[in-house]
């Protein structure tokens, strides 16, 4: 059933319906950063069956729910993801987007926040790779309304990682002299590995894939910390961003998560991508409220 008109939106909060697909899209589109995926028909239909599915988490348990806030047309004017465990007594609101309006984002998480009254613990914007439903976090910056709306309401806030982004030439990307790591298809995310090897042992792998508009996500890039300060990592992003252009990307992002590292290795990171001509956009929040 829709929920009252909110005091200050004049608008009704309702289950999504397939006509809002539309309506949606847009609604996520408009706050896309550089370089993210655009939201397409079959994403949104995948979140809508799990729409935690890109950030690794699985729910037997779960029950995934996508709220629209409908305008006096019943035309979508926010729209916002979330689903919990009966079980562990705790939810997630998975993704959250209204053009920024402050009374539309109050509603839907006045809603949100009511439908899991029951959890001891919801987070918000858990982190996962950058895709077409969000970039892994929220871009605190570019969406200051919705981090205030979630402090409003209750949540506590914490930095977990960047966002940085870079344009990939039109021209064909000028291949390494030696091209040092093995190159495997992926399945999920689909794409590419590359994995430099010592021997027969892998020391140094990323994970870069390609999307239908030309936007290219590196997912992972690691060195194992043994073969650290040879200049593998830079070596290897060299490739993978060769292997990106020659796919026909125009743009590539990825996401830093130093919410945890040391103050040499976060150094260290930013060095290497500054190097190969990554800028930030911006960080990304994730966010927390507890229950007694």
């Amino acid at each position: 059933m829709a929920s009252p008109p909110s005091p200050d939106s004049s608008a009704a909060v309702r289950p999504y319906r397939t006509q809002d697909e539309a309506g949606v899209r847009e609604l996520i589109d408009a706050d896309r950063l550089p370089g993210q995926q655009r939201c397409t028909a079959q994403r949104l239909a995948a979140a809508g069956r799990s729409p935690l599915a890109l950030a690794g988490w699985t729910m037997p348990a779960g029950h995934p729910r996508i709220s629209i806030l409908a305008d006096t047309a019943d035309h979508p004017r926010g729209v916002i993801a979330f689903v919990s465990w009966s079980d562990v007594r705790t939810g997630v609101i998975c993704w959250l987007y209204a053009r920024e309006d402050p009374p539309a984002l109050r509603a839907l998480l006045g809603h949100a926040c009511a439908e899991l009254a029951r959890c001891r613990r919801i987070d918000a914007f858990v982190g996962a790779p950058p895709g077409p439903l969000g970039p892994g976090g929220l871009p605190r910056g570019r969406r200051a309304a919705t981090h205030d709306s979630l402090l409003e309401a209750g949540f506590t806030g914490r930095r977990q990682g960047s966002y940085l982004h870079r344009a990939l030439p039109g021209d064909p990307w000028p291949a390494p002299a030696k091209l040092v790591a093995d190159l495997y298809p992926c399945e999920f995310p689909p794409g590419h590995r590359l994995i430099i090897r010592d021997g027969a042992e892998p020391v140094a792998e990323a994970v870069v894939s390609v999307a239908p508009d030309h936007t290219a996500t590196v997912y992972w890039i690691e060195t194992r910390p043994t073969h650290r300060g040879r200049g593998l990592g830079r070596k290897l992003l060299g490739q993978a961003l060769a292997l990106l252009a020659e796919q026909r990307a125009v743009e590539a992002a990825l996401v830093i998560d130093d919410s945890g590292a040391c103050a040499s290795e976060s150094r260290a990171v930013s060095r290497l991508f500054d190097a190969s001509g990554f800028t930030l956009v911006d960080e990304l929040w994730t966010y927390q409220r507890r229950h007694p």
